[in-house]
């Protein structure tokens, strides 16, 4: 027999739930696409999913090209959603530094499969279909 499909699997987690349940976790759901649909946000996340230390204000200004104020709520907004820790340092020039939590880690296989995703297709933007 084979394997459910990660799709047929989220299907059946969905009918497990009570109306109650489904009603807070869609709930649950859109609030994370709210977040994870601001200009930045997945940049940021995947730079943290890849990363094998803590990362800087600085270099993650240098490695996204974003502006400090937009980078600075980004960084404010994943924060306060308890995806990041941000950890900051009495030096002289100040040091701070950004670490994911176990719940930004919990995200980081959905850039796994991004990453399997764009190795074999291809997005067309000239148009709205997906090859």
């Amino acid at each position: 027999m084979d394997e459910p499909t990660d799709r047929e699997l989220a299907r059946a987690r969905r009918r497990e739930l009570s109306p109650t349940e489904r009603e807070q976790v869609e709930s649950r759901v859109s609030s994370l696409l709210d977040l994870l649909g601001k200009v930045h946000t997945m940049a940021l996340l995947r730079e943290f999913a890849f990363a094998d230390e803590p990362l800087r204000f600085s270099e993650l200004e240098t490695r996204l090209g974003v502006s400090p104020n937009t980078l600075s709520q980004r960084l404010s907004d994943l924060t306060d959603a308890g995806l990041l820790v941000r950890e900051s340092y009495d030096e002289i020039p100040p040091r701070v530094e950004y670490r994911p939590t176990e719940r930004a880690e919990a995200l980081f296989p959905a850039f796994g499969h991004f990453h399997h995703w764009a190795a074999e297709h291809e997005l067309d933007t000239t148009n709205s279909e997906v090859s």
